[in-house]
Parts: C-alpha cells; sequence; structure tokens
C-alpha cells in the first residue's frame, strides 16, 4: 500500500532497528544496558551523537576505550559500590523498617511490597506498572523495591531500575535514592546531590508515563535521598526539589537525534564491535561518528580522553569549555582566536573580536610595566570580556594549555 505525499518518511520497523545496533555492538557481544547516571549525562551533552549512537547499540565504552589507547579513570571504584550495596542492605532490612521509619511509618506490616520478578526488562517494566496501578487503587502504602521503568530516548526504549518507589495512600509516587555519601550535619556535597538529583529526575520522567494513564497518581516533585548520617552507617534522609532537573532533563533529551537516524547515516561495514575489530579499525569507525566533546565530558563518559585528543588536534575552541565557546562567538579555532587577537585576522566591528584585541593590549602594558619585554605570543587571561561575557583568566590559560 503507498502512503500518501504528506504522510512523512517511512519510519524502519524497531526489529530492523535492534539488528543494525546488534551489528554495531557486534552480534556476540551482551549489550550494555543505558543506566539513569548514564541517561542523565547523556542528556547533559545532547549534540554528542558519537555517545547517543554507542549508548543507544550498548557498546562497552570502558572497554572501547582502553582498546583506542586512551582509558578513562571514570566511573566508581569496587570499594565504592561495595559500600553503597552494603549501605541499601542495611536501609532496606527487615522489611525496609528503617527506610519506612524516615518516612513516619513504624510497622513494615501495614505497607504492601508487591513481587516484581518477572522475565526479562520489558516483562519487570510490565509487571512494575501494573504493580504501580493496583498499590494505587488500594489507597494503601506500598513500596516497590528496585522496579524496572520504561523510558523512550531517540526512539530506542530504556529500562532504568531506581532503588525504590514509594507509592502513598493519596496516589502520589515518590522516588527513593539510596547514597553511600555521608550527610553531616544535615546537608552533603553539594556536587554528589546535584549528580543524585539528576538521576533521580530520569526516574521522575519515567514514572511520569505510567502515572499518565493510571487514575488517581501523580509523581511527586521531591524524592527522598537516603544517606549515612554524619560519619556513623545510620540512614538519614533529605527532601530534594527535582522540578528544574525534570525540566531540564526533558528538554535535553528531546533535543537528542533519533538513534535510527544516526545508525542509517553510517555506511554498512561500520562496527564498534571491540572483539572483533583492531584498534585501526575501531578508530575509524568512532571517527564517522560526530561528537561534541567539552571538558564536562571528563567526569561524565568513557570515551573523553579520546574525544578530547582529537578536539585537540582539530584546534576547536569547545575544548576548553562551552563557556569560552559561547563567548567566541564566530571563531570556532584556537588559530582563529589567536589571529584575531593579534589583528591578522576577524571584523574588529566583532565584540568577541574587540575584547580579544583589548586582552591582548591590555597584557602588554602590564608586561611593559613589569619590565618583562612586551608580548610574547597570544591571548592571555586578562578577563576584559566586557560586561559579563567572560571576567577570569580561564581563556588564555586553556588556549595556552591546548596549544
Amino acid at each position: 500500500m503507498s502512503a500518501s505525499l504528506d504522510s512523512g518518511p517511512h519510519r524502519p520497523p524497531q526489529t530492523t532497528l535492534r539488528h543494525r545496533l546488534a551489528e554495531l555492538r557486534g552480534p556476540a557481544t551482551v549489550p550494555r544496558p543505558l543506566d539513569a547516571r548514564a541517561l542523565a549525562a547523556l542528556a547533559a551533552n545532547p549534540g554528542c551523537r558519537r555517545r547517543a549512537i554507542l549508548d543507544g547499540a550498548g557498546v562497552d565504552k570502558t572497554a572501547l576505550a582502553e582498546k583506542l589507547g586512551a582509558p578513562s579513570g571514570f566511573g566508581q571504584s569496587q570499594f565504592a559500590i561495595a559500600r553503597g550495596n552494603a549501605f541499601e542492605a542495611k536501609v532496606k532490612a527487615d522489611g525496609g523498617r528503617e527506610l519506612l521509619a524516615l518516612l513516619g511509618i513504624e510497622d513494615p506490616g501495614t505497607v504492601d511490597q508487591p513481587e516484581l520478578a518477572a522475565a526479562g526488562p520489558e516483562g519487570r517494566a510490565a509487571r512494575t506498572a501494573l504493580a504501580l496501578r493496583e498499590a494505587t487503587a488500594a489507597g494503601r502504602w506500598a513500596l516497590l523495591d528496585h522496579p524496572m521503568l520504561a523510558l523512550e530516548v531517540a526512539g530506542s526504549p530504556v529500562y532504568l531500575e531506581p532503588d525504590a518507589v514509594v507509592v502513598h495512600p493519596d496516589g502520589r509516587w515518590t522516588v527513593v535514592e539510596i547514597k553511600s555519601f555521608p550527610m553531616i550535619d544535615g546537608s552533603a556535597d553539594a556536587a554528589k546531590v546535584g549528580a543524585a538529583a539528576r538521576q533521580a529526575a530520569v526516574y521522575v520522567l519515567a514514572l511520569a508515563r505510567t502515572a499518565a494513564v493510571t487514575d488517581g497518581a501523580e509523581v511527586a516533585h521531591r524524592v527522598l535521598l537516603v544517606c549515612p548520617k554524619d560519619f556513623s552507617n545510620l540512614p538519614t534522609a533529605s527532601v530534594v526539589d527535582v522540578r528544574k532537573q525534570v525540566a531540564v532533563t526533558r528538554r535535553q533529551l528531546a533535543r537528542l537525534t533519533r538513534i535510527e537516524d544516526i545508525a542509517a547515516a553510517l555506511p554498512p561495514e561500520v562496527t564498534f564491535d571491540v572483539a572483533e575489530r583492531s584498534p585501526e579499525e575501531l578508530a575509524s569507525a568512532v571517527e564517522r561518528v560526530p561528537h561534541a566533546y567539552a571538558p564536562d565530558c571528563l567526569s561524565a563518559c568513557e570515551l573523553a580522553f579520546h574525544c578530547r585528543e582529537r578536539a585537540r588536534t582539530a584546534d576547536v575552541v569547545t575544548a576548553l569549555g562551552r563557556s569560552v565557546r559561547g563567548e567566541l562567538g564566530g571563531l570556532t579555532t584556537i588559530g582563529a582566536v589567536l589571529a584575531a587577537a593579534r589583528g591578522e585576522a576577524g571584523d574588529p566591528d566583532d565584540p568577541a573580536v574587540e575584547a580579544l584585541r583589548r586582552a591582548r593590549a591590555l597584557r602588554g602594558e602590564a608586561l611593559a610595566g613589569a619590565g618583562t619585554g612586551g608580548v610574547t605570543g597570544g591571548v592571555t587571561g586578562v578577563g576584559v570580556f566586557g560586561s559579563g561575557v567572560g571576567a577570569g583568566a580561564g581563556l588564555g590559560e586553556g588556549v595556552a594549555a591546548c596549544r
């Protein structure tokens, strides 16, 4: 049957996409699941097609980075993982007594704890959705231990497993995040809390899909963060509002190019099969997919060192950070930045060019006043990017480091 002219492009069936993704990672390779931590990092850099296709195909980026000769220290240590698992087990012991006590519930027997076991992630996600609907309809407290949630990302389903979800008698669903970093005097490390909030925001988005088709259900915009109290192993809790993180994550995920579109743009011979391909073949395959490296990637992606080296080789300004890239406007390479600062290129009426030349002039005056003999090179961090366009010393230092 022919399609009408305005019916849009034909979308390949999901089985075809799954077959192509299996070819990309290697038919004999077990796909690496995409968890909420990785999904939050992906949402923070939606312009990186390289990470999107590698995560979508389930490629082990740690093994890939090692074979490319650029291993990264990114990730949790085994000690941290073991400590986290031990603390979570303590919080959930005895029917979740300590966790429920943080919610003001003294008797675990008054809380339903449905069985969520099923075959495969699809089956577990369906069983979780059913348990959520039944608990909401019953109007009772319910604790779902490691439920499985489904979320569509760039046209591909992703299965996520939060630590717990609590169903309130009034129909509210609350995400529970259990972390092993301490909460000292009622507060924890801001960076770690922020990372936990971004991760929880992914779970909230996934829960919202089920809540939208469940009568009387509402996903709470505040999550329960459970951490060790002070320097003990006793659990304490804090309520974290994740509305901002949810809005940002939703917007960023919507910007992701569909995985099937990225896969369709790759030649049929391209594969990221770490077990079967040589380092040279893998490097060629990886370079086929555009990346969007930024210094933030060093703490969020296993391929960061490899992409950083390529960004430096290409002389692109993004290697210095997104904020610097935004300040420099149309100057996209470090060579162009230095040429503009020296007056060899660039539009003099461009605010970025004008600020660079002013920075160089001020640097020359400062060096002359110090008796060091004048200007010896390009731009340094004098911090003269006008009214808030880039005060500070980061630009010049970053340019120097990249050279």
